[in-house]
């Protein structure tokens, strides 16, 4: 049973199992394992992880290596480069609406226009998080001479 403040009947549950821990410890595997397989789930809906459709293990492999380097980019944008207001964004829901939109490159002389549409995001909202993936570099290295 857990008892949580502000609620009036405590939450009733049941593990079966066959580990030798205390309850608490118990408890405290089983929900590090649920979020542990939330993010499997996550990573097989958001970026069809488990689409190894190639003829050789070697190119499995590596497909494989890349979709675990997409689903840590798309964490590394969903945690460190979000603002509040989509903070809580799926990783489906980022691919989406803001990596997988149309968009026009139009260069002039002296720069380069990236044009997209705000029908999936605000340009308020993804110059914040471009704000944010800047505000992640680290300052120049003065070097000496």
């Amino acid at each position: 049973m857990e008892w949580h403040l502000g609620e009036l009947f405590p939450r009733v549950g049941f593990i079966i199992t066959n580990l030798r821990y205390s309850a608490k410890n118990i408890v405290e595997f089983y929900n590090k394992r649920g979020t542990a397989e939330q993010w499997i789930k996550e990573w097989k809906g958001a970026l069809k992880g488990t689409r190894l459709s190639c003829r050789s293990f070697n190119a499995n492999a590596v497909r494989l290596q890349l979709h675990a380097l997409a689903y840590n980019l798309g964490n590394f944008l969903r945690t460190l480069a979000t603002p509040e207001a989509i903070a809580e964004w799926s990783l489906t829901s980022l691919r989406e609406k803001l990596i997988k939109i149309g968009a026009k490159v139009v260069s002039h002389g002296r720069y380069v226009t990236f044009q997209m549409a705000e029908v999936a995001i605000p340009r308020q909202l993804f110059a914040a998080i471009m704000q944010r993936i800047t505000a992640l570099r680290s300052p120049p290295i003065a070097v000496a001479t």
